[in-house]
């Protein structure tokens, strides 16, 4: 039997990147016109953000998301 890898969660790579791309949360927010409370609630774990703030966030840091999983056969 083989162990599943365990997947990390898309806000936890979102939170990765954000800390690893250089820039202060207050420039992020600058350049996403997302509110500094927004994002640092988000960062905190406190909060979840909208598909339009992911949106932002994912343009500005080039981001995208790649599945690891083969799609779903629909007979």
């Amino acid at each position: 039997m083989t162990a599943k890898a365990k997947q990390v969660k898309l806000s936890d790579q979102v939170r990765q990147a954000i800390k690893d791309c250089g820039e202060t949360q207050s420039a992020i927010c600058d350049a996403t016109e997302l509110d500094n409370a927004t994002l640092s609630r988000f960062m905190s774990g406190e909060r979840g953000l909208s598909t339009p703030a992911l949106d932002a966030i994912a343009e500005h840091l080039e981001l995208s998301v790649v599945s690891g999983h083969k799609p779903v056969q629909r007979k």
